[in-house]
């Protein structure tokens, strides 16, 4: 029987990483990467994702969704002319952005693969369906010649009964697979994600296990941040995040698939203890690396943290992204106030501006999920491990 996850200390191994990705950067043991310039892309001009919900509706009523999504879609979205100026947009940084096509789900959009295909002649484009009846073979065969490059699939419980109860959706567990299976043959990249709650956290080692079988090439696991319905949900306590993710990067260096954090960049401090110093973790958050647009053009640091700076119908999306105050600010450790405004980690984690302004009100306050924020940062944590 397996050890709950995250329960004990991990032993220390010897450290591997996998192939150069410029969202990776390598761990200091100082905490402190190359300003906002990693491998190449300076953040502080062009980011590394741009997720655009291209609609509110889905579905599925998943308990963790940060959207509240509905079963119908937002009179006011962007059109598809609007959207494919959008990607135009996208395509204009320089190194170009991997364009997300997330939603709710984005079949529910009739002309989603009309703006795909004008995406992937542009940009580097990938898609995260719902895993409804929609998600059948002939659409997973069209997004392959349309020329996505990875689709994302959801997996958050280890049996049917566990993931279809967290998505509100029998059968969901079943169509995961399917697709994993269908996009195999279709030569189309999978990524699986998760998220974790203290009800999920301990499904992960199972998951992974699943991850592997379905051939994916990247696991990502996002820690949960009390939005939308997920407010409702129990998040998990410093001391178990902070195993969870130690567990996750012993994990991460003998997986055959890459492992990667979503609202828990405490990872990377983590990782870099772990490994010398030696890691190569993600290196974006919210507003440095990563920027949000929604179906009505409003343009967020992050999914998760809605506070707007502009909208795409009357700014472009680069001045939003490198002009907005607020996302300014996020790429300013300088800014954060508390115990991440002194950590020696700072500039390498910054904690998740999204879960500070979930739990605080503001997005430069400290990450209650963070250990040494729970223990407040006491003396011993002042200079780098």
């Amino acid at each position: 029987m397996r050890a709950a996850v995250g329960t004990a200390p991990v032993p220390y191994r010897h450290a591997m990483t996998h192939g150069n990705h410029d969202d990776q950067s390598a761990g200091h043991a100082d905490g402190k990467p190359d300003a906002t310039i990693t491998r190449g892309r300076d953040y502080d001009k062009t980011p590394l994702i741009v997720t655009w919900e291209v609609t509110q509706a889905c579905a599925l009523s998943c308990d963790h969704c940060r959207a509240a999504a509905i079963e119908g879609r937002h009179s006011d979205e962007l059109s598809t002319a609007e959207g494919k100026a959008l990607v135009d947009e996208v395509a204009g940084f320089d190194p170009t952005p991997v364009l997300v096509f997330s939603g709710g789900d984005p079949l529910e959009r009739p002309d989603l693969f009309e703006l795909i295909a004008y995406a992937t002649e542009r940009v580097p484009t990938a898609v995260t369906p719902a895993p409804t009846p929609a998600l059948d073979r002939e659409t997973v065969a069209r997004f392959a010649d349309a020329g996505v490059r990875r689709m994302a699939l959801s997996l958050d419980g280890a049996t049917a009964e566990r993931h279809d109860a967290f998505r509100g959706e029998a059968g969901s567990f079943a169509t995961v697979r399917r697709a994993a299976a269908w996009a195999a043959e279709e030569g189309l990249d999978v990524q699986v994600n998760t998220t974790v709650t203290a009800e999920t956290v301990d499904d992960l080692p199972a998951i992974a296990d699943l991850v592997a079988d379905l051939g994916a090439v990247m696991w990502e696991v996002f820690f949960l941040v009390p939005l939308g319905r997920g407010a409702a949900l129990d998040e998990l306590g410093p001391a178990r995040a902070e195993s969870v993710l130690a567990w996750l990067y012993d994990h991460a260096r003998e997986a055959p698939y890459r492992v990667i954090t979503v609202e828990a960049p405490q990872y990377r401090r983590i990782a870099t203890a772990r490994s010398n110093g030696d890691a190569r973790v993600g290196s974006t958050r919210a507003g440095r690396g990563f920027v949000f647009v929604s179906h009505t053009g409003d343009v967020y640091p992050s999914g998760f943290l809605p506070v707007g700076v502009g909208n795409v119908r009357e700014t472009p999306l680069s001045d939003l992204y490198r002009e907005a105050d607020l996302m300014q600010k996020l790429r300013d450790a300088a800014e954060f106030t508390g115990p991440c405004g002194r950590c020696p980690h700072r500039r390498q984690c910054g904690g998740s501006r999204s879960r500070a302004f979930a739990r605080t009100g503001d997005p430069l306050a400290s990450d209650p999920l963070c250990e040494w924020v729970a223990e407040g940062l006491p003396a011993s944590r002042s200079e780098s491990d």
